[in-house]
């Protein structure tokens, strides 16, 4: 018969002392798969090997100490994530700073209290399956817009560059790193309707008729829809970005004819970053402009495309903007 495997989180449990190590293998055992060290070596090897969830460090050993081990743990990346929790007889103020300095986690004195324990573990496990969750979902969004790249006559650069001038510009405009960062990840999700528009359209070299023009543009509302309707956090920027990213100040873009400030700022922030790095990219049915072209577009196309304030902004961070349009250049 074969057995499911145990999937109980892995804990590295770190003391020289025995009865140390026994009194918490009682408190976590059941609900915890356990390992143990009795020093600092022994410990990194574990770490390295078994990638706990967590760890729980004494921190007077002989040889190396708690310490030493904690700043080791987190100079390797192998390692780095794994949050160590300090378990020790030390109970003054400036041996829990130091401890906290060296990257733990959180402090536990001696002697310990089950409930405490317990509650300090599961407390820790808990953020770590946050930090999981949110890594998860960050991927599931850049894979979706890296998936209609693959539609798409462009290349995954140009995702990786408007989400730069998109960050950029956004902390330019007031945004904390917080929310400047959701656009840098929300921002490769712009295009990611046309995933439903027909290769004939969509990689078509010549111009656009009529209907096809109507067809292509019907992209941003799929987009929305693929997205779907969120009360909050990326994923809701991610659709305000995909309706809105076309339209246009004056009123004349697309798909809802939004004007001015009715237009989301992310979507207004956005609609420079991407026609920006459109412009200064070769296309197969355009050169690449020379960046002052596309500086003097956007100064034509300010109060009628864009933002007025937003391209004053973009122009001033042209520095950045640059650096990073170098960092991730086309190659041949």
């Amino acid at each position: 018969m074969i057995r499911p495997a145990d999937a109980r989180p892995k804990l590295l449990l770190v003391d020289d002392e025995p009865t140390n190590l026994q009194v918490l293998r009682q408190i976590l055992q059941d609900d915890y798969r356990l390992l143990f060290a009795k020093d600092g070596d022994k410990a990194m090897e574990l770490a390295e090997r078994e990638n706990p969830a967590l760890i729980l460090l004494d921190v007077m050993m002989p040889g190396m100490t708690g310490h030493e081990v904690c700043t080791r743990l987190k100079a390797q990346p192998a390692t780095a994530a794994i949050p160590v929790i300090f378990v020790t007889a030390l109970a003054d103020v400036e041996d829990e700073a130091r401890g906290f300095e060296v990257g733990a986690v959180d402090y536990i004195t001696k002697p310990v209290s089950p409930a405490i324990v317990r509650a300090r573990v599961r407390t820790h496990l808990s953020l770590v399956r946050v930090d999981e969750l949110h890594e998860t979902r960050l991927q599931i969004v850049q894979r979706l817009g890296l998936a209609s790249e693959y539609k798409d006559n462009e290349t995954g650069l140009h995702v990786i560059r408007m989400s730069h001038y998109t960050h950029i510009l956004a902390k330019a405009a007031g945004f904390s790193e917080h929310e400047a960062d959701d656009l840098l990840n929300a921002a490769p999700m712009h295009d990611v309707g046309k995933i439903g528009i027909p290769d004939a359209i969509l990689q078509k070299n010549g111009k656009l008729d009529d209907a096809e023009w109507q067809v292509m543009r019907s992209h941003a509302q799929i987009g929305a829809e693929i997205i779907g309707e969120h009360d909050s956090g990326l994923l809701r920027t991610a659709r305000i970005i995909a309706l809105t990213h076309h339209e246009k100040w004056d009123g004349s873009g697309y798909p809802n004819g939004l004007k001015g400030e009715e237009i989301p700022l992310a979507g207004r922030i956005v609609a420079i970053a991407d026609v920006f790095d459109a412009l200064t990219s070769v296309r197969p049915y355009k050169p690449a402009w020379p960046v002052q072209e596309a500086v003097d577009f956007l100064r034509r196309e300010s109060g009628r495309h864009f933002d007025p304030e937003l391209v004053e902004l973009f122009l001033g961070q042209l520095p950045a903007i640059l650096e990073v349009k170098e960092r991730w250049a086309e190659t041949e």
